[in-house]
């Protein structure tokens, strides 16, 4: 990735509830973004051969580690359009004195855009997962905002479309407003709901918590007659 592309990758962010560009990237994460970023880009083929789990909108990568050392026979994908996430994530899966991938975050690739891109794209038309983890996305609150929300059914459908028969669609929110605004978008899908009972790893942005609610609740979706 050259340089003059990191600014672009910078400063073409998505629209997003409570976030703001972030702080110009260190020497050492611009060496990782311009040299490590484009080798551990996403491979249908491989896609296509390993079990597969992605994740949507990763952060600053917390729970895509604790993903990749859980499942190491699988490939673990992030998608992330943030800058500063993704470069934060490839600081933690490198060792800083030589930049090499640490061993237990191998199985890690990285789409450092919007999902639906990497979704729409031909070669991964036939991508199959079998989870896609969304956890804490933006919850848009106020009404006039309500379309941007990412997990409306026609994504949830495009989502459906990329399981395994067996797989499974896992999200969290913080924001119970947004959750019972996700339930009614399923009415529109061939989705159901497995469970609402999950306990994982506190991501930073579970911890702050900016809905001020007492605690995250979680949807594990299947596709019906799964």
């Amino acid at each position: 990735m050259e340089k003059q592309e990191i600014k672009h990758f910078e400063s073409n962010e998505l629209r997003t509830f409570g976030r703001r560009h972030g702080k110009k990237l260190s020497t050492r994460k611009t060496w990782l973004m311009e040299n490590l970023l484009p080798n551990i880009a996403p491979k249908s083929a491989e896609i296509a051969e390993k079990p597969t789990i992605l994740e949507i909108g990763f952060g600053n990568g917390e729970h895509l580690r604790d993903l990749a050392i859980n499942n190491q026979n699988a490939i673990i994908v992030g998608a992330e359009p943030f800058a500063n996430g993704v470069a934060a994530l490839l600081s933690a899966i490198t060792t800083e004195s030589d930049n090499i991938v640490k061993d237990e975050y191998k199985n890690i690739r990285v789409h450092p855009d919007d999902v639906r891109l990497l979704l729409h794209d031909k070669d991964f038309k036939n991508a199959k997962f079998s989870q896609i983890w969304v956890l804490h996305p933006d919850p848009w609150p106020k009404a006039r905002h309500e379309k941007r929300r990412l997990l409306n059914h026609d994504f949830l459908n495009l989502l459906s479309e990329h399981l395994t028969n067996d797989g499974n669609i896992i999200i969290g929110t913080d924001h119970w407003e947004y959750y019972d605004w996700i339930i009614e978008q399923l009415k529109q899908t061939n989705l159901e709901i497995k469970s609402t009972k999950l306990d994982i790893i506190k991501t930073r942005y579970q911890i702050k918590n900016k809905a001020g609610t007492s605690e995250p609740k979680y949807l594990i979706l299947s596709n019906k007659n799964s």
